[in-house]
Parts: C-alpha cells; structure tokens; sequence
C-alpha cells in the first residue's frame, strides 16, 4: 500500500516566490488572437483606415470580426503584425498606414510588454464608404 503524503509535505517541493519575486521558470504565454484582437482595434482607431481586408479582399466594417485583416507571429518576448486594410478614399494613404502602425505597436507594447518588431500594413484598397 502506498503512503500518501500530506498537503504540507507535497507544497513544500513546489518553488517558493513571494510578491513579484517570480522564479527563472516563469513565463506568460499570449494566444495569437489576443494580440490579434489588440492589433485590429488599434488600427481600427486610426483615422482614414475604414475597415479591414478579408481573405477574398471583402470590406469589413470596424465594428465586424476585429482579427480578420490581422496576421500576427508571437515569439518568446517579440511579435510580428501584417494589417490588411482599406484606406477612405481622400484621406492620405501614407499617414493613415503610419498611424496604424504606430498605434498598432503602442497598443500591443503596453497592453503586453511584447517587443514589436515590425507592423506591415498591407492596403488592399480604397473605397469611398465610411
């Protein structure tokens, strides 16, 4: 018959930490759709992007499917955007592609200590719909 240990006696090998003091084994895993989700409503806050691209090149409203538009590749301590958008038409396509990236990377950065390395905008189209 095995011997059963008491709860005290299991709890005793588990590493020790106390406050913020977290051990070398530590880490914090982020799904690609939760940076994804960051990424496509920080660029949806930008001024002349009106929607995000599909696969099939369809407009979708900012409001609709906010990872749609949105590729993101996560390493340990980095990550990677590509952002497929449609631009207003009128509105300058350089500005609003810029904006989205810097958007894109303070979101992301600050919401997950995630080191962006690069936003790629991708502008699949101009249309004259808000």
């Amino acid at each position: 018959m095995a011997t059963r240990k008491s709860r005290k006696e299991t709890n005793s090998t588990l590493p020790q930490t106390s406050g913020n003091d977290m051990t070398p084994s530590s880490s914090i895993n982020y799904a690609n759709e939760v940076v994804a989700i960051i990424a496509g409503l920080a660029a949806a806050e930008v001024d002349g992007i009106v929607g995000m691209s599909g696969v099939n090149n369809n407009i979708l409203s900012k409001n609709r499917n906010v990872t749609r538009g949105v590729k993101v590749e996560i390493g340990t301590e980095e990550a990677a955007v590509d952002l497929y958008v449609i631009v207003e038409y009128g509105k300058s396509i350089q500005k609003a592609a810029t904006d989205a990236q810097e958007n894109v990377r303070k979101a992301i950065e600050s919401m997950t200590g995630l080191h962006v390395v690069r936003v790629d905008v991708h502008v699949q189209s101009v249309t004259f719909e808000k």
